[in-house]
């Protein structure tokens, strides 16, 4: 009769536990889902495309601290919205002191706000002076075409003093890297293009809507915007603090994505009258 060394023993004993081991591995690979749950976790944590919205990425990336205390600048309170909101209910905001909103209308060349509608004409039939605004994707199509399709779905302009012209919100990516995957010079390039192209279609500079840390980060600090395009910048704290290069005050500062009934509050620096003069170009 063989008779296995006790090293020996130790041998076969260490291969017959990993043999069981690695069976037991392929059966659980095996499972359904299994193999792609490594993908299934990271896919989770990305939004769904177009459900992006104004400010989504503020808090993760610039923090969030109190709120501005009361300024003796006369300065009128708006609100921005999307399908996020979904149905607004524009009385309570009229009546809370809310005198102007931003709308989403479109996300890339993909996807329009089924709220649109509702939101956009809501707020005008309240009595607000509203616009729209068009999530930018550089990464999926150029700006010229995102500016033709933002105005094709809701980001028009016209002269009747209760239309503000159309907002180019261009931030941190949600679906990816924060960049869109370009360099800065290529982001200055895509963003010239979508301002050029929606002038070319409505005769209207557009609002760019960022944060003075992603416009850094990701055109380098550009200032060459700064004399044509007015600038709504987003910071949730107490003051609005250091402003993107070029841009010596903001039109529009949004302060917080907490406030009464839409979450996200913006302050226009000025009184309502300076409101109608930006709708009335």
């Amino acid at each position: 009769m063989h008779v296995l060394r006790s090293g020996t023993t130790r041998r076969y004993r260490l291969a017959t536990a990993t043999g069981t081991l690695l069976a037991v591995f392929s059966l659980l690979l095996a499972l359904p889902g299994a193999a792609g749950a490594a993908d299934t976790d990271t896919a989770a944590a990305t939004p769904a495309r177009g459900s992006a919205r104004m400010g989504m990425g503020v808090v993760a990336h610039d923090g969030q601290g109190g709120l501005p205390a009361s300024s003796r600048a006369v300065q009128t309170e708006g609100v921005d919205v999307s399908s996020h909101q979904g149905n607004v209910n524009w009385a309570s905001l009229w009546s809370s002191g809310v005198r102007w909103s931003y709308n989403k209308a479109t996300e890339g060349t993909y996807y329009n706000n089924p709220y649109f509608a509702q939101q956009y004409n809501g707020s005008y039939n309240v009595g607000m002076v509203r616009g729209a605004y068009h999530f930018a994707t550089p990464d999926t199509t150029t700006g010229a075409a995102q500016a033709d399709y933002f105005v094709n779905n809701g980001g028009g302009w016209s002269r009747d003093g209760k239309t503000l012209p159309g907002v180019l919100d261009i931030e941190w990516n949600p679906y990816g890297a924060a960049c869109f995957g370009k360099s800065q010079a290529g982001m200055v390039t895509w963003i010239r293009d979508f301002l050029n192209r929606y002038k070319s279609r409505t005769g209207r500079d557009a609002v760019i809507y960022t944060a003075t840390s992603w416009w850094t980060q990701c055109t380098g600090n550009y200032s060459g915007f700064a004399a044509t395009n007015p600038l709504w910048v987003a910071r949730y704290n107490t003051t609005v603090g250091t402003l993107p290069a070029g841009w010596g005050t903001y039109t529009m500062w949004q302060y917080t994505s907490s406030g009464p009934i839409v979450g996200d509050h913006n302050r226009f620096n000025g009184a309502l009258d300076r409101v109608v003069a930006l709708a009335n170009g």
